[in-house]
């Protein structure tokens, strides 16, 4: 009788355990924190098994190095979210301040509208920093990107449809993410 594949599953947990300690080092040495490192290993071995895609034998570490750097930069833009919207609130006084949930429930939000921007086009999220962050008119923008006005109009529909799908994603809305 020859011998039958390995099951998805006995193939992520032969993964999982030649590779697990090699993968919580190799984060460890990024992040200089051990906890850190262990939490990541997790979620890169987690995205592994919500994909269902496993790498080839020979190209399994190179894989898992992938997963984990994106899951490294997401981290970093959270935090940097995270660090923004603390500061913007430090700035408010303290009885008008958001309970720790509402505070979750924003920062969520913003890491999700931070993802949905960050899939458009590069002239499009900067059209909508500029009118959004920097207060700019949609001429003003035209002329700093020397584009039409009408397409900092049709830009800024895309990034505003953009936010709203976020919104209806996020936590705060209660709806799932898709």
């Amino acid at each position: 009788m020859p011998p039958t594949a390995p099951t998805p599953r006995h193939t992520l947990h032969t993964l999982y355990s030649e590779h697990h300690s090699w993968l919580q080092g190799w984060l460890r040495k990024k992040l200089s924190c051990s906890q850190q490192a262990a939490d990541l290993a997790q979620d890169t071995f987690l995205r592994l098994l919500i994909s269902g895609r496993l790498p080839e034998p020979e190209r399994s570490r190179a894989y898992l190095t992938q997963i984990a750097k994106g899951l490294l930069v997401d981290q970093y833009r959270r935090r940097q979210l995270e660090q923004a919207y603390l500061e913007a609130l430090a700035r408010v006084p303290e009885c008008h301040a958001p309970s720790p949930e509402t505070r979750a429930l924003v920062i969520e939000t913003l890491v999700c509208i931070d993802a949905h921007l960050g899939r458009l086009p590069q002239i499009v999220r900067e059209t909508f920093l500029l009118s959004q962050f920097d207060g700019l008119k949609y001429s003003e923008i035209a002329e700093r990107l020397g584009i039409a006005t009408a397409t900092v109009r049709k830009y800024m529909l895309k990034a505003s449809l953009a936010c709203y799908a976020a919104l209806e994603e996020s936590p705060a809305s209660g709806t799932p993410a898709r």
